[in-house]
């Protein structure tokens, strides 16, 4: 196993167990506030109870994403050396930020976890606002550092070295804000859905328990708001992607020749080979009027870059397939449930939609694994887009096998732990009727 495969593995697998775990804390603290946000406006006792739940849940997924947000820091360090001391005075603004709101976040969750009935019940909701705020913009400083890796900005090469760096600048990069809203509106629906989920299972078994129909209504409104939102900042996503990384926006749609009028494709194989992508539906001038708002623009196709400076075209593409067909069924369950409910003026409760909530369930972080596979593999060979290749950034270690190993067994045993935590804390749920009252204590 050669040293650039090692770190890029094992790299990736951190990131992908730990984005689900920060994911949670963007969203979770948002479906707690919800929740208590009726119980304080309306009475709703199943939403105290709900808050509470949710409060439990919040906690244990926000402690193990600290240890493994503390693990990804190492390795940055222990793998990515070379790009660490080129990169850090540039974008450490933002990771500096992460810290600051981390911190607050844990404060917060603190008070909220232990202030139940022991602050104004004002008080204590504003604190559950707090931990939602602080996660988010945790989450989007760290998405803006990420950001910066595909469109730097904010300093000056000179003879190989950083010079006159602008944090701010590099802060405000050009694919900041699309990176930072599509990521947002991702964690909500794929955490919301996942939520909807578990308690539209519940809710089939139990029809008339009150807690497993406020959690569907708020989660699926919460998670579906973001779906059907999310094709928006996609179209601000490929638009910035067709003007920084046109090398990743070819990959993304198997784009191999250069063309006017370039045809979106949906689904397909990408053959080098022979220079096409096939077994693809294609919708003539779709590409070009998606990436330039122009039916007739030009999109460059993979054949004007060097094969050294093309990211893994087969990745790219079937991960970007697998990304926008989760998101399109997750977007028409939500529109297909704010139908029944404009048609009903209730929940829709009826089994076939809950069960087609359950199936979705999962789909929000497998199209959340396969964004950042196209963001992370399409940038490649780059770390630092056009600047630093990945190449030249890994650490010179042997035996990276061995941590490889090591972390993927730690991760697991941690991803069961949670499991079991919450089977016990969280999803073991009150039977509330329609007048009882939620657990107490």
């Amino acid at each position: 196993m050669s040293d650039l495969f090692a770190a890029r593995s094992q790299m990736a697998m951190s990131l992908a167990f730990h984005i689900v775990f920060a994911s949670a804390g963007i969203a979770m603290p948002v479906l707690m506030a919800v929740a208590e946000a009726l119980w304080l406006r309306q009475g709703d006792e199943a939403g105290r109870a709900l808050a509470r739940r949710w409060a439990k849940g919040t906690a244990i997924l926000f402690a193990v994403g600290a240890v493994s947000g503390t693990v990804l820091s190492f390795e940055l360090g222990l793998l990515w050396p070379a790009f660490m001391a080129f990169a850090g005075p540039v974008f450490g603004m933002p990771f500096a930020l992460e810290g600051f709101a981390f911190f607050v976040e844990a404060i917060f969750l603190g008070v909220y976890l232990y202030g139940w009935d022991r602050v104004s019940p004002r008080a204590h909701w504003l604190a559950g606002a707090m931990v939602a705020l602080s996660g988010t913009l945790s989450g989007i400083f760290v998405v803006i550092a990420n950001a910066w890796m595909n469109t730097p900005a904010g300093f000056r090469l000179e003879g190989g070295r950083v010079v006159e760096v602008e944090p701010l600048a590099a802060m405000a990069n050009s694919a900041a804000l699309s990176e930072a809203l599509h990521m947002t509106l991702a964690a909500f629906a794929a955490v919301g859905f996942a939520v909807a989920a578990i308690h539209a299972h519940r809710l089939r078994r139990e029809p008339r328990n009150l807690f497993h129909r406020r959690a569907v209504a708020i989660a699926l409104t919460v998670g579906g708001t973001a779906a059907l939102l999310q094709p928006l900042s996609g179209d601000l996503s490929a638009r910035v992607v067709a003007r920084s990384q046109p090398a990743k926006l070819a990959a993304l749609e198997g784009q191999f020749e250069t063309e006017r009028g370039a045809p979106l494709r949906i689904g397909g194989w990408p053959d080098e080979a022979a220079r096409r992508t096939r077994y693809a539906v294609e919708i003539p001038y779709g590409l070009s009027l998606l990436a330039f708002h122009d039916p007739h623009a030009e999109v460059r196709g993979l054949d004007e870059f060097a094969r050294a400076d093309r990211p893994p075209v087969a990745v790219v593409h079937v991960a970007f397939q697998v990304m926008v067909a989760c998101g399109a069924a997750m977007a028409l369950t939500a529109l297909v449930g704010a139908g029944l409910f404009l048609r009903r003026r209730r929940l829709p409760d009826a089994a076939w939609y809950l069960r087609l909530v359950t199936l979705t369930g999962p789909l929000g972080f497998v199209a959340m694994e396969a964004g950042w596979t196209v963001t992370e593999v399409g940038r490649q060979p780059w770390i630092v887009q056009g600047v630093m290749r990945t190449s030249e950034a890994v650490t010179p270690m042997p035996h990276l096998a061995f941590p490889f190993v090591s972390f993927t067994i730690l991760y697991l045993f941690l991803a069961a732990v949670v499991i079991v935590l919450l089977r016990r804390q969280v999803f073991a749920s009150p039977r509330l009727g329609a007048d009882a009252a939620a657990e107490k204590g």
